[in-house]
């Protein structure tokens, strides 16, 4: 299932990478994480993280993430490979008035088993994507204030 939000923050695009790559602090502005632990050294390209997810806000399962993309300032990528699976992407252009941000957040996820799964996520959808707008209404207040 593919879910999408996009908005104009008024923040630097620097301003808004260093909040979505301080991993520890991702749990502030995501309601639907309960943490986030860098598993090894790396914190970039290749850096795998360990996810606690909340449904409904109750933790409930560790999902693995690897980062497949980074592009400092402009894009940002990932791959869910625990429970949930699937890619996802955060963009970010300077807007053409300039001192904000244009952020944009797609992810295609799925879970097992193929057709539960899906239904899982097609009757979760609503959730899901009201959680990804709350998390990035949440972003835009703390990019305003760091």
């Amino acid at each position: 299932m593919r879910f999408f939000v996009e908005r104009v923050l008024s923040a630097p695009p620097e301003r808004v990478w260093a909040v979505l790559a301080d991993w520890e602090r991702q749990a502030e502005w995501m309601p639907d994480v309960a943490w986030i632990r860098v598993l090894g050294p790396e914190r970039g390209l290749g850096a795998r993280l360990a996810v606690r997810t909340k449904v409904l806000g109750v933790p409930v399962a560790t999902d693995l993430v690897e980062v497949t993309a980074w592009e400092p300032v402009r894009r940002l990528g990932v791959r869910h490979t625990g429970v949930v699976t699937g890619e996802g992407e955060w963009t970010l252009e300077p807007t053409a008035e300039g001192g904000g941000t244009r952020f944009a957040w797609w992810e295609e996820i799925r879970m097992p088993p193929p057709v539960l799964g899906d239904a899982g996520l097609w009757l979760y959808g609503p959730v899901q994507r009201a959680m990804l707008r709350r998390s990035v209404r949440n972003l835009a207040a703390l990019v305003q204030t760091v």
